[in-house]
């Protein structure tokens, strides 16, 4: 019986060359087929692919041992959630048409047991204050005809244009710049502002390619029962190879393959 929901992010395939890319999309695959049997619904929170861009009838090659994959668990059941990050934004329809995927373009708000637990999923790419610059990009980038213009470029240099965009600002950052920074996180600091109006158990993101787990608030419920509201990153499947997995009352972090 399919009991587990499970999340990942930033697997960036595609990323650095073709043969590190199937090297890594190889170990994604076995981990899906490990848990094909107990996950009944997987977040994908952004950056599956290093870089995405759909045409009208073109999409990026490639990805096919994973697609491949999504789309036999979903035809036995799975939901699947899959969410854009900063290198992959511009998706289309065609992983909801294909795999039967439901694409989510901001944070997503997810009760999955009546109300009981509130979960808060998003990438975290421009959240918090701060980062004008990235914001202001993102903001064009998304525009409806800033996409039809680029579609609008043979594929052959469209498609090769965002790889170089995205191997440019990957190979820009350090590990430092993924590092834990504290109180300064923005994704932290967002998660803070976002409590004071309404409370969530967890908040799950990507894009900070490094692991962590923290509690931001506790209170008490009607009947004294201690409840934590649980900041989670996710970490990523270039290093780290890293999920979390929920089971309907409980939240775990882990590896793959499994350092427990």
């Amino acid at each position: 019986m399919r009991t587990h929901t499970y999340f990942i992010s930033d697997v960036h395939l595609g990323a650095p060359s073709v043969r590190e890319s199937q090297e890594r999309e190889r170990t994604l695959v076995s981990f899906l087929k490990r848990i094909e049997k107990d996950c009944k619904q997987l977040f994908i929170v952004g950056d599956l692919f290093d870089y995405w861009f759909e045409y009208k009838h073109v999409v990026p090659r490639g990805h096919t041992r994973v697609l491949g994959q999504l789309a036999l668990m979903v035809d036995a059941g799975l939901k699947l959630d899959i969410f854009v990050g900063n290198h992959d934004l511009w998706m289309g329809n065609y992983l909801e048409e294909e795999l039967g995927a439901t694409v989510h373009h901001e944070p997503l708000k997810w009760s999955p047991n009546e109300g009981k637990t509130a979960f808060y999923l998003a990438h975290g790419d421009g959240l918090g204050p701060g980062d004008r610059k990235y914001k202001a990009l993102k903001k064009l980038f998304t525009n409806p005809m800033a996409i039809w213009t680029y579609q609008r470029l043979h594929p052959n240099f469209g498609v090769g244009f965002a790889a170089r965009m995205s191997r440019t600002s990957r190979n820009s950052q350090s590990d430092n710049d993924h590092a834990f920074k504290g109180e300064k996180e923005r994704q932290l600091v967002h998660s803070k502002t976002v409590l004071k109006e309404a409370w969530f158990d967890y908040f799950i993101y990507g894009h900070r390619h490094h692991e962590k787990a923290l509690v931001l608030q506790t209170h008490e419920s009607e009947d004294g029962t201690k409840i934590d509201s649980t900041y989670i990153v996710l970490g990523d499947w270039i290093r780290l190879n890293t999920f979390a997995k929920w089971d309907g009352t409980h939240l775990t972090l882990d590896s793959y393959p499994s350092r427990k």
